[in-house]
């Protein structure tokens, strides 16, 4: 779809169909919520995958982003389908993700993806993710990244659950950006 609206909207449909729920959750904030988006199942439905690469890569296009990327589980099908996206489309951002934990063997990395000799140094990284609330995964993944010396441009999220994060993010002096508002989603 070259229509932006079209593709947002229809993109909508799929979450709303695939990925939104109603009843008593605890989210990984800790909070209490009576709704909730788990939105693996729109991340790797063939249609869901395609639609969110070309609206992250249409609104990060012009933020001249050398690496996308975040905290594993949710960020690492979103990196690597805007990674082949952004290839296609002959504007390459490379992926990577940030593991919640370092791996006890091997090379112990907190950042996956990058060859032997690649670094983030220096380099401008987004920090995507899939639904955000507070803020608190993204900043961990923001934490490593800027460790390993990169200068963070933003963090992008698909759907912003509107509980605190674009609030987070100012007080560490990060950009915030999303996709969609969890509010979208709730009179529908």
């Amino acid at each position: 779809m070259s229509n932006n609206s079209a593709a947002r909207a229809r993109l909508a449909d799929i979450i709303f169909a695939r990925s939104f729920g109603r009843g008593e959750i605890t989210l990984a904030s800790g909070r209490k919520s009576d709704f909730y988006f788990n939105l693996k199942p729109t991340m790797l439905d063939p249609e869901g995958a395609a639609l969110l690469a070309e609206l992250t890569f249409e609104a990060l296009k012009d933020d001249r982003l050398d690496y996308v990327g975040g905290l594993e589980m949710g960020a690492v099908p979103l990196a690597g389908a805007i990674a082949q996206l952004s290839w296609l489309r002959q504007a390459p951002i490379a992926a990577f993700f940030v593991r919640k934990k370092p791996k006890e063997h091997g090379a112990r990395l907190a950042v996956e993806g990058l060859a032997k000799g690649e670094s983030l140094r220096g380099k401008r990284v987004v920090i995507v993710e899939d639904v955000t609330t507070t803020g608190g995964s993204a900043i961990k993944a923001a934490e490593a990244v800027r460790d390993a010396g990169a200068e963070i441009a933003l963090v992008f999220t698909m759907v912003d659950r509107g509980e605190g994060a674009a609030e987070t993010f100012a007080n560490v002096g990060l950009a915030f950006r999303s996709l969609f508002k969890a509010s979208e989603f709730l009179n529908r």
